[in-house]
């Protein structure tokens, strides 16, 4: 039996991962107050067989008090016979910010004398005894709502439990590197396709930017370090019982070079692994 504790910044996406999952046949139950989520946990186990997976949404409404046991708690849950995954959402104050001003919602730490900014402080605070014991973290400052419907399919459903998803993904540093990166590889020490004019508006997926790059001797050179480093240390990394890691390939825009690697590097993983995935951040 498994169950999925759901947990994040308000605005951050929790509603559309449970709503993801709920599409996916889990059992979904928003906001439970965590005193409560051990007696739940009984009755999944009592109920094994008639009940699908849950997945439990757990956010700063709160008490701190509970918050504060989430590892204790979380120690006794996995003590039993239930398989625990623990996935945060997360985002830039900024695009929350942004979030809020659009939908022109209340944030739920806002009690009308909080300034918006503050009260994401104090919730980023609240919650960082889950965000310490995540197995999975997910940052949504660059996702849309399909697309992290399409990470959460890919990451969390119908994968064996021994099984470790691998994420490859391909950012631009000058927006940032992602928040969720456990390997993290610069490439802008490659020659750059932006600086050939024809190059310059076609990405890392295009033959003509494929085909320049294969040209230079450091780019297969860089690949075949990368691939023999993960080779080497994936294994290891599953055997500390990991179920997730994403590596992030970055140069300077996140459009040609690292595009290029980090699909190469996809599908090199996906010919002697299962549960391989791709993904490039700044290509919308």
């Amino acid at each position: 039996m498994r169950i999925i504790i759901v947990s994040g910044l308000s605005g951050s996406g929790k509603t559309i991962a449970l709503q993801t999952l709920e599409d996916l046949d889990y059992y979904c139950v928003d906001n439970l107050p965590f005193k409560l989520i051990l007696p739940l946990a009984r009755e999944i186990l009592a109920a094994r067989d008639t009940l699908p997976t849950v997945a439990v949404g757990v956010d700063a409404r709160n008490l701190i008090d509970e918050l504060n046991q989430f590892p204790a708690t979380l120690a006794e849950l996995r003590a039993s016979e239930l398989t625990v995954t623990v996935l945060f959402l997360q985002a830039d104050d900024e695009i929350l910010l942004k979030r809020y001003s659009e939908t022109r919602r209340r944030h739920p730490l806002d009690l009308g004398s909080v300034p918006l900014r503050e009260a994401i402080r104090r919730e980023r605070h609240l919650l960082e005894p889950i965000v310490a014991c995540a197995d999975l973290i997910i940052d949504t400052s660059d996702t849309n709502i399909y697309q992290l419907r399409e990470l959460l399919r890919a990451r969390l459903h119908d994968k064996p439990r021994e099984a470790m998803s691998l994420l490859f993904e391909s950012f631009g540093f000058k927006n940032g590197v992602p928040a969720d990166a456990d390997f993290v590889f610069d490439v802008r020490c490659l020659p750059n396709p932006h600086w050939e004019p024809q190059l310059r508006p076609l990405t890392g997926l295009d033959p003509p930017v494929v085909e320049f790059l294969e040209r230079q001797p450091e780019v297969p050179e860089m690949i075949a370090d990368l691939r023999q480093l993960l080779e080497a240390w994936l294994p290891r990394f599953e055997a500390s019982e990991r179920s997730y890691l994403t590596v992030a390939i970055g140069c300077t825009g996140g459009q040609h070079r690292s595009v290029y690697i980090a699909d190469a590097l996809a599908r090199h993983f996906s010919g002697v692994r299962d549960y391989v995935m791709v993904r490039h951040r700044e290509l919308k």
